[in-house]
């Protein structure tokens, strides 16, 4: 499933929180299993993005072989990763039952986490370095996506 509201809560543990509307079938399998992956999808993924955003399991329960989706393996974990992103985020739900009904807010810890050394490393990002198609991808409305611009630096 593509989620547009991901974001950061905490660093130690690393926590996050992301919205999952209660009729969707990734919902379903994330109320089960008490685990997620969250994947940063880039520029080049664009259109496999919104397709796997706009379909729903549900109804197209063969989406991610329609679509063309790569799935890859993190050893110790048994949750399928998109090939292609810039990161890869392993997630544990936070039991939090009440803002789940109420919000559709899930909060998970971290418990893995990859990045694509082509613009991940020393840990930072390098987007600027990098061919702007492995620039993070950001969901506006409508089919209308942002990628990560050009680097501001402030001296410290």
């Amino acid at each position: 499933m593509a989620a547009a509201w991901a974001c950061p809560l905490d660093f130690s543990p690393p926590k996050l929180t992301v919205v999952l509307d209660a009729k969707t079938a990734t919902r379903e399998l994330i109320d089960k299993s008490g685990q997620f992956v969250v994947q940063v999808p880039t520029a080049r993924q664009a259109g496999l993005t919104f397709t796997l955003g706009s379909n729903s399991l549900k109804t197209t329960p063969d989406k991610l072989v329609r679509s063309g989706v790569e799935l890859l393996r993190m050893d110790g974990f048994d949750l399928p990763f998109v090939s292609g992103c810039s990161a890869w985020l392993a997630c544990r739900v936070i039991p939090a039952k009440g803002i789940r009904d109420w919000f559709d807010l899930f909060i998970a810890e971290i418990v893995g986490a990859w990045a694509d050394r082509r613009i991940f490393r020393d840990g930072h990002w390098q987007f600027e370095n990098a061919d702007p198609e492995w620039r993070s991808l950001h969901y506006v409305a409508g089919g209308h996506f942002y990628a990560v611009g050009e680097a501001v630096d402030v001296s410290v």
